[in-house]
This record gives C-alpha cells, sequence and structure tokens, in this order.
C-alpha cells in the first residue's frame, strides 16, 4: 500500500498487520516500519520496479497524498497543481496499472483509493486537491469496469474530516467538525475498517463504487 507513514494510510498498515497480512508500505518520507519501502509513487519508473520486485500482490490501498494548503487557485505557485496531481491521480494509476496483471493472472484482487469528500463538494482554496480526488473517482469507476469479470474489485473510499497530521495541517479542524453532523471528527481506524471490508471475501459484488465515510456529510 501508499502512504503507509502516518494518519490513515498507517491505520490501514496496522489492521492489516493485525490481521496476518503480509503488508509492504510505500510512502516518500523514511519510515522503520517493518517492510516499508521509501518510493516517490509520482515516479512510474521507480513505482514499476518496487512492484516487480515485490512479486505477487494480492491487495492494494492507494493511501498517499498531498494536500497543498488553502490558497485561491489563480495564486499557487507554479507547478503546484501538477504536482498535487502527480501524487494523488497519477500515483494511484501508475500503482494500479503496475499491479493489474498479476491480479488479472491470478484471478482475485482487491484495489482501494483513498479520495475525499471534497471530489463531490470542492473547497475553497483547495483547487487542485479535490480535482485530483474527483479524478481518482473517475479512474476507479472506469478500470473497475474494465477488469470487472477478472475477479478483481477496485472501489473507493471517500473520507470526510479524518482526525489525521494533514487535517491538522490545514488548518481546517473545527470547519471540518462544524460541517459534519455527528459533530467529531472521523478516527483513521474507522476508514481501516471499511477499507479492510472492501478488501475481504465478503466484498464480493461491489465494484467501481465510492464508499461515504463522512460522519453524515454526504446526506446534507
Amino acid at each position: 500500500m501508499s502512504g503507509g507513514a502516518g494518519g490513515i494510510g498507517a491505520a490501514i498498515a496496522d489492521r492489516f498487520r493485525a490481521a496476518g497480512h503480509q503488508v509492504h508500505t510505500a510512502d516518500i518520507a523514511a519510515s522503520t516500519t517493518p517492510l516499508s519501502h521509501q518510493l516517490d509513487i509520482s515516479d512510474e519508473s521507480a513505482v514499476r520496479d518496487l512492484v516487480r520486485s515485490l512479486g505477487a500482490i494480492d491487495i492494494l490501498v492507494n493511501a498517499a497524498g498531498i494536500h497543498g494548503g488553502t490558497n485561491p487557485s489563480w495564486e499557487v505557485e507554479a507547478g503546484h497543481f501538477e504536482r498535487i496531481l502527480a501524487v494523488n491521480l497519477m500515483g494511484p494509476y501508475y500503482l494500479t496499472r503496475a499491479v493489474l496483471p498479476g491480479m488479472i493472472e491470478q484471478g482475485w484482487g482487491r484495489i482501494v483509493n483513498i479520495s475525499s469528500t471534497s471530489a463531490r463538494d470542492g473547497v475553497a482554496g483547495s483547487a487542485a486537491y479535490a480535482a485530483s480526488k474527483a479524478g481518482l473517482l473517475g479512474l476507479t469507476r472506469s478500470m473497475a469496469k474494465e477488469v470487472a469479470t477478472t475477479g478483481v474489485l477496485i472501489n473507493t473510499v471517500a473520507p470526510g474530516s479524518i482526525d489525521t497530521p494533514m487535517m491538522a495541517g490545514s488548518g481546517n479542524r473545527d470547519i471540518g467538525i462544524a460541517r459534519t453532523p455527528m459533530q467529531r471528527l472521523g478516527r483513521p481506524d474507522e476508514v481501516a475498517a471499511l477499507v479492510a471490508w472492501l478488501c475481504s471475501d465478503e466484498c464480493s459484488f461491489s465494484t467501481g463504487a465510492a464508499f461515504d465515510i463522512s460522519g453524515g456529510r454526504a446526506s446534507l
């Protein structure tokens, strides 16, 4: 999985380890956790080399992502939009592209992309982030249809405001609580529980779907 060094990604990795899975994590940040790999997922060649070195992969969770702060879209520095898209959209595409042939060959696979309610709602000052997460929804739905008869399921999880370092760094913690009908932030382990089900045999007839985990924001 990508993005296992912290936040939602770390919670997902811990959940899978506790269930007895061998979990490889790939993150641009260095990590001392077992089977961790330092990787810039926007580098397709590096992604391809890592996947090739790992052998058969049953489950891929694309959890790596960057926010980029909150500034009007016309005021961000040159290259800002491109970098957000490279990590949040192209990275998951590169990883999915690399693992799919093996999953198709073995007749089973689970891929979960971590999107955001920002993909649906839009967020002033975070146009690049919202656009990248919306693109991830389209990517998921399209690729899921391409492999729907192969035993490989591809779904998306769209968290709302989750209590992570990214949320703290965005400066939107209080706003996130105020916008959530349950009047609290979600926990990373709650997201991990949903991802774990999507990656299990119990999930057998859902693909190309977006699963909301937002404390009720989707009902607004």
